[in-house]
């Protein structure tokens, strides 16, 4: 079965052959190993970004360092280099797989590996592993023409005081199992409540909605701390349309103009379909043309920024 979503990528033979970073070494994608008692693996005790090569030009580098050194604040874990040198890191694996454009670069840090299976963090016996994958991805323009249905899952996200939403970290099964629940009820990815019942984000990007020219999103208080959301509410506010994030429930959605989702991928993707209930006319709007167009803006700006520093 074809798989549909936000995430659907162009296929790119040359990923076969592109070397990953492990730790200080580059190694052929096949043979990219960590051990079995790595803290990712055994607990997900780790953080982690994405983010994208433009035109030679890591695009919102800096969001996503803060976003990062935050989380590793969050979770008590002290990385053992600088922003620079994390970022020569990166330009490293670029490099050597003579990387330019169209590239998706994800770079993961676990707390390291233990001494045996354990949740205990003094049970780490090395510093932090560290992997970065760069690929060439191109979204595919299909997923955008087409758009992607929701199910909302009877998953909630949870409360900022036992798993802050905002925190990127390798621990995502819940997400997984409201991904899982939408899957089986026939739709593409999952939209999902905060504990309160109204909604908050999807299992993998953030939600938006559109109603009378205006746009709507969630608070933010439990919903990921997308860089696109930010740079999305940025537009709006920069281009006098209004954009309100607040409470608004499924009974909003459902009689939405527009909806769309937002991710570091994929940009803006519009929703035609929330729990079976077709939104507006069951395609891409206006509103989503627009603000597609003022976030690629916003990418050109930060494209043009780094390459005359």
């Amino acid at each position: 079965m074809a798989v549909h979503g936000t995430h659907n990528a162009v296929e790119d033979d040359r990923n076969e052959k592109v070397l990953i970073y492990v730790n200080g070494d580059l190694v052929p994608r096949h043979d990219a190993k960590i051990s079995v008692f790595d803290s990712g693996y055994l607990v997900g005790d780790g953080v982690w970004e994405a983010l994208r090569l433009h035109e030679g030009v890591l695009v919102f580098l800096d969001e996503h360092l803060d976003r990062l050194w935050q989380g590793a604040a969050t979770i008590g874990m002290k990385l053992p280099f600088t922003r620079e040198e994390l970022t020569a890191k990166i330009w490293q694996t670029l490099r050597a797989n003579d990387m330019h454009d169209n590239v998706h670069v994800r770079f993961m840090l676990t707390r390291g590996i233990k001494k045996t299976p354990s949740q205990d963090p003094r049970l780490t016996i090395s510093g932090p592993n560290l992997v970065i994958i760069a690929e060439y991805k191109l979204a595919n323009p299909e997923t955008r023409s087409r758009g992607v249905t929701l199910f909302t899952s009877t998953i909630r996200r949870g409360s900022p005081d036992y798993l802050d939403p905002r925190l990127n970290c390798h621990s995502k099964l819940h997400e997984v199992m409201a991904l899982v629940q939408a899957i089986e009820a026939g739709a593409d990815e999952a939209l999902m409540l905060d504990i309160h019942g109204f909604v908050a984000t999807c299992n993998a990007t953030n939600f938006f909605m559109v109603k009378n020219g205006e746009v709507w999103t969630s608070t933010g208080q439990y919903c990921m701390n997308g860089i696109t959301r930010g740079k999305v509410i940025k537009v709006c506010h920069d281009h006098g349309i209004p954009c309100h994030q607040k409470n608004f429930s499924l009974f909003d959605v459902y009689g939405a103009d527009e909806a769309f989702v937002t991710g570091t991928f994929g940009g803006l993707t519009p929703v035609v379909k929330v729990d079976g209930r077709v939104i507006g006319d069951g395609q891409s709007g206006p509103m989503v043309g627009r603000l597609t167009e003022l976030y690629k803006d916003e990418i050109k700006k930060a494209v043009a920024l780094a390459k005359s520093s």
